[in-house]
């Protein structure tokens, strides 16, 4: 009997010790990749090419399709993911076979300064890569247990029906000449799958919730607009209810979404069938300064950026101006005020340190001067010509002065002092 207690003594003292000094390990006081997360209209135009060549909505059930996508575009994505989910940087390089990968992670919400450098090589593989190496600061993890780990992160981030449609969806991956190639082909399932796949049943709940608030708000209204405002206000001040036995972020990102959808009017039903048996909203313009399409501007940003980050919302909000300016209504510096106002929003919504503030603040009252910039005096309803005569073009230093004054402007909105 004491050699048995001895013999769980030292397992209860050894495998605390071994983790402690694995982690200490895995730590690094300096990060091995240091990059911004830049993402740029050219980035949207290619990755929107790309969706619209090859969603697999476009198949026929079971019918086959490939798609190639270059080195340049998946370190970027790369780079952005590991910015946006885990605050770091990474970078990602192709050879004939493997996809060699370096990345800088620093755990979100931690006081203290640490990253964990990460190295890892993988191969062609189905419906993933698998991993040949993978290094965790001085920890080096068999592919074996490398592939297992991920294996069960994926089921726990993505939930089974993802992984269902992943696998049921990629056939092959190829890594060939500076290249990813992906064979794949649409499941009789598929939509079904992703549906479910997309939001879990906390979420579809909460998008249900703030629907009900949205429906009950916009049928009570007896005019044909109203100000984003007063949903705004009324959908935060539940929020701010719920987030007491709730996560804030995501409850914030429920209430933005249903206002996002609502405010071009979509249905929720197109991304969740559920929703078509859900109390139905009226029809109501919602403006902000006066002009629905500043709102349009600002909640779809504030989404983006709640979901994806500033980055993207911003470069966003970018490509359609310069598309606008080439065949539509223009380029219109007083919609990238409304895109970056609505940025900022949804950062400040979605980032745990302010999310609850937000609420709060929301839920006392507020005005559209406390939220989105003044637009006087910002130019718009630019053709290319014009816009690129007067301002040399995006990243020119006439173009960088104007957005560097929306950006002053929204510094000083009350919301954010």
């Amino acid at each position: 009997m004491r050699f048995l207690l001895r013999i769980l003594l030292v397992f209860g003292l050894a495998i605390p010790l071994a983790v402690a000094v694995a982690l200490y390990l895995a730590l690094d006081g300096e990060p091995m990749v240091r990059r911004s997360a830049e993402i740029t209209p050219g980035n949207i135009k290619r990755a929107k090419q790309i969706i619209d060549q090859n969603a697999p909505r476009r198949l026929q059930a079971s019918a086959s399709q490939s798609v190639t996508i270059s080195q340049q575009d998946l370190d970027l994505v790369a780079n952005y993911l590991a910015h946006f989910y885990a605050n770091g940087s990474a970078r990602l390089i192709l050879t004939n076979d493997k996809a060699e990968v370096t990345a800088s992670l620093r755990p979100p919400q931690v006081p203290l300064i640490f990253y964990f450098n990460v190295t890892a090589v993988l191969s062609e593989g189905a419906p993933i890569p698998r991993f040949q190496q993978l290094s965790v600061g001085r920890v080096m993890i068999p592919g074996l247990i490398a592939n297992w780990l991920v294996s069960r992160a994926m089921a726990q981030f993505l939930g089974k029906d993802a992984l269902d449609a992943i696998a049921q969806t990629i056939k092959q991956i190829d890594l060939r000449n500076g290249q990813l190639a992906i064979a794949y082909e649409r499941p009789a399932n598929l939509r079904d799958k992703l549906q479910r796949a997309m939001l879990s049943a906390d979420d579809q709940e909460r998008l249900r919730v703030y629907q009900e608030r949205l429906a009950l708000i916009s049928n009570g209204s007896k005019g044909k607009s109203i100000s984003l405002t007063e949903p705004l206000v009324a959908l935060f001040e539940l929020a701010e209810v719920r987030a007491k036995q709730s996560n804030p972020v995501a409850e914030n990102r429920a209430a933005i979404l249903v206002l996002a959808f609502y405010s071009n009017g979509k249905p929720l039903g197109a991304i969740l069938p559920a929703a078509n048996d859900w109390p139905r909203t009226s029809e109501q313009t919602m403006t902000l300064n006066g002009r629905d399409d500043f709102a349009k501007h600002f909640i779809v940003s504030a989404a983006l950026a709640a979901s994806a980050g500033g980055p993207l919302s911003d470069a966003a909000g970018l490509y359609k101006e310069i598309a606008d300016s080439r065949s539509g209504s223009g380029f219109s510096f007083t919609d990238i005020a409304a895109d970056r106002a609505g940025t900022r929003f949804g950062a400040y919504a979605a980032d745990g340190g302010s999310a609850i503030k937000l609420q709060q603040r929301l839920a006392a009252g507020i005005s559209e001067k406390e939220f989105m910039p003044a637009t006087e005096g910002l130019p718009e309803l630019m053709g290319e010509a014009e816009f690129k005569r007067r301002f040399g073009g995006a990243g020119a230093p006439a173009y960088n002065r104007m957005v560097a004054e929306i950006e002053r402007r929204i510094a000083n909105l009350r919301l954010y002092r």
